[in-house]
């Protein structure tokens, strides 16, 4: 289990994170919604610790991640696995290499300074490739794939990570609708055949409540909702996104309604 416990965050004293408490169970897939700037994004570079949080604690089963230093702390951001919105691939690489960039904590530094790999390790990275029907792709360079295979070529790279979490940070934000269910599609089948805890950030709605067991929802960095994604009531919605909702209601009374609490919005459901 995944227990976030008070957690804080403050930019120059300006708090992006305030009191956030929550349990993730292993095994879960969890959407975390809200607008841009709610503290999405700080929430999972937080339990990554690619930022370290001003106060509170992160803890996985035994281990205070929030103290984690040198190599523990790298062992940690090995297996906690994240896959970014921009992909963060080497373009001039090819497919194979960078799948292969996810065991750099596992073996010795040399053989991947050299492109020198086991044979073992290019064997473990085919078949996350061939796993999201990408290893016929491992010999062409990741800048000449379209941006869903780029995003795809993420996750197989997560993937030989061996990770124990995968936090997924608005992965399908740049892509086209079919790009998108298709890397949806893979984090969902990747969590149901491996049993691994999911925490993706997601602005869609309609992904939320298709993909997501559970869904958490911020505001100004806070956690104002937990629940199932049919706990999730238009009230709630209007009161996460604000003037945003009519986008992600697709209603454009939710914004009159946000204003002035004026009539009932029909269902979103």
């Amino acid at each position: 289990m995944l227990s976030i416990e008070n957690l804080g965050k403050r930019f120059g004293g300006k708090p992006a994170l305030s009191g956030v408490c929550a349990e993730i169970v292993d095994g879960s897939f969890v959407g975390v919604i809200g607008r841009s700037g709610a503290g999405k994004s700080t929430l999972l570079r937080c339990i990554n610790r690619l930022v370290d949080p001003s106060e509170g604690r992160i803890s996985f089963r035994e281990t205070d991640v929030t103290s984690l230093r040198g190599r523990e702390l790298r062992d940690w951001r090995s297996s906690c696995g994240m896959i970014f919105q921009q992909f963060n691939l080497a373009g001039r690489l090819d497919v194979l290499t960078n799948v292969l960039m996810g065991r750099i904590n596992h073996i010795s530094l040399v053989p991947a300074l050299l492109k020198a790999w086991p044979d073992d390790e290019k064997l473990r990275a085919l078949r996350a490739l061939d796993r999201l029907d990408l290893a016929e792709l491992a010999g062409q360079r990741a800048e000449s794939l379209s941006g869903g295979q780029q995003q795809r070529v993420a996750i197989a790279r997560t993937l030989v990570q061996d990770p124990r979490i995968i936090l997924a940070d608005e992965p399908v934000a740049s892509l086209d609708p079919r790009n998108t269910k298709i890397v949806m599609d893979s984090l969902r089948d990747l969590h149901r055949e491996s049993g691994i805890t999911v925490m993706c950030n997601l602005h869609s709605l309609d992904l939320a409540r298709e993909y997501c067991t559970r869904l958490i929802g911020m505001k100004a960095g806070r956690l104002v909702f937990d629940g199932a994604p049919d706990a999730l009531t238009e009230d709630i919605v209007i009161d996460l996104y604000g003037l945003e909702a009519n986008d992600v209601l697709d209603l454009p009374e939710a914004a009159a309604r946000q204003s002035n609490g004026s009539a009932a919005l029909p269902s979103a459901a």
